[in-house]
């Protein structure tokens, strides 16, 4: 059978683009260190692949969001604790308040001290964040969550003006958690505060007085409430970073998990490609002597 001069030639140009085709992309397979370049190299371990990549992608952003949770929660709770580290002071100081054998002057020199207290309580409530947002308002992070307003009556000046609604984060598959807090609460110690405060600094109090004894009383009351209020936000902080720490480990383990079958199924076998490549250009090699040699043959060359 005659083959036809063109015929053979575009066999062999088929034959040669084939050759360096698979010679390119075995060549590119050992550059990135990937098995499959496109879909069509394995379909199967492709969609595999992608399922994975996915699922990488989206515990990498569980795990950003827990640690911008815990960054807020740590903020958080450093304020809350320096809360319950005042109340406790003028807990303390009511405590002496309320000894009988304090003279006007004594009480009138506790004064001083409680209303610098009141005001950290006041300031460390309206605390912001870095972008400017008030941290214990609940979801109004544009709203002092501690209002004053002078106008009103004396053990109502003090006011909430926050809500207690909670920012939820996505940590999870289906779990989310609460990203803020609010002092709700507090506003009932600071007027009882402020009553006592006017108690202890009229002239004359007297310590023994039942008037003045029971506005003391109701403050150390007051403080109590407000003790428990804030150290129960305080354990209960200390609860959910534990949890988060749980589950961003749980993250960790499915993520190396993700990233060992991402590399069993995508990795290239280098030494197999080496092999592989050698063979397609010795094949190439091959196909150009063979091409040279017989388009130098001729029907009237001399046998």
């Amino acid at each position: 059978m005659r083959i036809a001069t063109s015929q053979y030639q575009a066999m062999m140009n088929q034959s040669l683009q084939k050759n360096q085709e698979r010679i390119t992309a075995v060549t590119q397979q050992m550059a990135d260190g990937n098995r499959i370049q496109k879909p069509s190299d394995d379909p199967v371990d492709s969609v595999r692949l992608s399922r994975l990549k996915r699922e990488e992608a989206g515990i990498a952003q569980y795990r950003a969001n827990i640690a911008a949770v815990q960054q807020r929660m740590t903020k958080n709770e450093g304020y809350l604790q320096n809360m319950v580290g005042d109340l406790n002071s003028g807990r303390d100081m009511l405590v002496w308040a309320a000894d009988g054998s304090n003279t006007p002057s004594d009480l009138n020199s506790m004064v001083t001290s409680l209303s610098a207290l009141r005001d950290s309580l006041v300031y460390t409530g309206n605390s912001i964040d870095q972008e400017g947002r008030y941290i214990f308002s609940g979801t109004a992070t544009g709203q002092a969550p501690i209002a004053y307003d002078a106008t009103k009556a004396l053990g109502s000046r003090y006011s909430y003006a926050g809500n207690t609604n909670d920012q939820t984060v996505v940590v999870g598959n289906g779990v989310t958690q609460a990203a803020n807090q609010n002092v709700k609460g507090m506003e009932d110690l600071l007027n009882q505060l402020d009553q006592t405060i006017a108690t202890l600094s009229a002239p004359g109090a007297n310590a023994n007085d039942p008037a003045v004894r029971g506005v003391v009383a109701n403050g150390l009351g007051s403080f109590d409430k407000a003790i428990d209020l804030l150290s129960g936000k305080v354990a209960m902080l200390g609860g959910q970073q534990n949890i988060l720490k749980t589950i961003d480990a749980n993250h960790a383990n499915v993520s190396l998990s993700n990233q060992s079958a991402i590399n069993d199924i995508g990795q290239l076998d280098v030494g197999a490609a080496a092999i592989e490549l050698n063979g397609y250009q010795t094949a190439l090699q091959a196909s150009y002597k063979a091409y040279s040699k017989i388009g130098n043959l001729s029907l009237f060359a001399a046998l």
